[in-house]
């Protein structure tokens, strides 16, 4: 993964903090939230689900496709529960510096 592609993940969870904080009637990311943490919730389910399938059936763009939906669906519920990214990569590498 280049530093690119980092920055990007970065930027995103930049823009959806930013359509929480800061709703329009277009966004799909303020839809989502006003929904609810529950439709948050089922969303992320949603995509895990798809995206295990997907792996199953081994289509790469299918399987590329739900990742991204997956990833994108788990930045807003993280967001919505004010987590961060940096939270999820400081438990990670927490964790594997206690098995090393």
């Amino acid at each position: 993964m280049s530093d690119e592609d980092l920055r990007f993940i970065g930027e995103l969870e930049t823009i959806v903090q930013a359509r929480l904080k800061n709703p329009t009637e277009k966004s799909y990311t303020a839809k989502l939230a006003a929904a609810g943490i529950k439709r948050i919730a089922q969303k992320v389910g949603e995509e895990g689900v798809e995206l295990a399938l997907a792996a199953v059936s081994g289509d790469r763009g299918e399987i590329i496709d739900e990742a991204a939906d997956l990833v994108y669906h788990l930045i807003v519920l993280l967001a919505d529960r004010d987590i961060g990214l940096k939270d999820v990569a400081e438990r990670l590498a927490s964790r594997h510096s206690a098995e090393a």
